[in-house]
C-alpha cells in the first residue's frame, strides 16, 4: 500500500491498516525502527484489536456437562 506525504509531513494510514490495528480518529500510534531498518507502526496503548471471533468466545452455558452433551448428540436419553 502506498500513500503520499503532504507538505506538512502528514500521511493517511490506509484503511486496511487502520482496520487491522483497530485504530480510528483520536487513536495514538507508535513508530519503531526495526533492526533491518524497516519502520513498524503499533497502537500506542498496546491493546490488541478486537478479533472478529471475539464475540464467539465463551462457553455453551451451565447445566450440561460433557457426558450429557455427548448423550444428546448420540440420541441417547
Amino acid at each position: 500500500m502506498t500513500t503520499t506525504v503532504t507538505t506538512k509531513g502528514q500521511v493517511t494510514i490506509p484503511k486496511p491498516v487502520r482496520d487491522f490495528l483497530g485504530i480510528g480518529p483520536g487513536s495514538k500510534v507508535d513508530f519503531h525502527r526495526a533492526v533491518d531498518g524497516s519502520v513498524v507502526i503499533t497502537r500506542a496503548d498496546n491493546k490488541q484489536p478486537k478479533s472478529r471471533f471475539g464475540s464467539l468466545r465463551g462457553h455453551a452455558g451451565s447445566g450440561l456437562d460433557t457426558d450429557a452433551i455427548l448423550a444428546l448428540t448420540r440420541g441417547e436419553k
